[in-house]
């Protein structure tokens, strides 16, 4: 059969019509796959894998070390935050500066300027932790009220080799705790010098203490542990009075009066059984970690 010119032309136009539609979707399909895969240099998301640090994560924030001579420029290092932990000293100088001290430095180097010394029992708050020359530093924070703020300067760090870890809840009050329907109190005997806890009738600590001096008595009556706090920071001269003090880290504090009478440990003295504070009720670090951990919010404290 003889095929015309002119239909051979029209079919060999529809054929090339066709070819040019299918490359045409071809070229579509491979742009679209390319577009919906993940380029080649991203990685995955590594899988959550559980260990002994999910408390930490990691933060933007960055310390700079001073000029130390021989480098060219100051290093910047990246600061981990770190969740609701204290440090507590530990193999330090005893509670007149006998013995070598732990040292405080303005930034995390054995080079840095020292800011402080600390004594043993000290329990500081943590901000960060930073990693250099092959050690882990501690960043500490004071985010509570200090009636000298200015006596604070510049940052604090402490190297990790010189401090235990307490993992602790931090701070509970019973306006944002609750407190507890509990028969534990506590007993504090300002003629004795002693402090009693009772659960009950069951003894569960029997110590020497020290309660305030004749201008600044410990006030008796009955009353109730309101909040707790692992660390606090007491300063003087109060109001009234010339006497001054600067201490940081004042452990195991338990709050029970409005006007600042709090159960404490004290690592600044051991005159125990004898009268020594500015009204608070003094323990040894010890024996006030052994009594916070025991009482609880709506604890009675009961003195006389």
């Amino acid at each position: 059969m003889t095929v015309s010119r002119k239909k051979h032309l029209w079919t060999v136009s529809i054929l090339y019509s066709i070819i040019a539609v299918l490359l045409v979707i071809s070229i579509l399909a491979i742009v679209y796959n390319s577009n919906s895969q993940s380029p080649p240099d991203q990685v995955e998301e590594a899988p959550f894998v559980e260990s002994d640090e999910v408390y930490l994560h990691s933060e933007d924030s960055v310390v700079v070390l001073p000029y130390i001579e021989g480098k060219e420029e100051p290093i910047m290092l990246p600061i981990e935050k770190v969740l609701f932990e204290y440090v507590e000293v530990k193999d330090s100088c005893g509670v007149h500066f006998e013995g070598e001290c732990v040292i405080v430095r303005a930034s995390p180097s054995t080079e840095a300027n020292v800011v402080t010394r600390l004594r043993d029992h000290v329990i500081l708050k943590i901000d960060g932790r930073v990693e250099n020359e092959g050690r882990t530093w501690y960043k500490i924070i004071f985010d509570e009220h200090l009636r000298y703020p200015d006596r604070v300067v510049g940052d604090w760090y402490i190297a990790s080799e010189y401090v235990d870890v307490l993992l602790n809840e931090g701070d509970k009050t019973v306006w944002e705790d609750g407190s507890t329907t509990t028969k534990k109190h506590i007993i504090v005997d300002r003629l004795k010098q002693e402090l009693h806890a009772y659960d009950d009738t069951e003894l569960f600590m029997e110590i020497k203490i020290s309660t305030g001096l004749e201008l600044t008595p410990t006030p008796a009556g009955t009353f109730t542990i309101f909040k707790k706090t692992p660390s606090r920071y007491m300063q003087g001269p109060l109001p009234g009075f010339n006497d001054y003090y600067d201490l940081p880290g004042v452990p195991w504090n338990l709050y029970f009066t409005q006007g600042g009478a709090v159960i404490h440990g004290a690592y600044w003295h051991d005159s125990f059984g004898l009268k020594y504070s500015h009204g608070c009720v003094n323990l040894s670090p010890e024996d006030a970690k052994l009594l916070y951990e025991w009482a609880e919010l709506g604890t009675k404290v009961m003195v006389k």
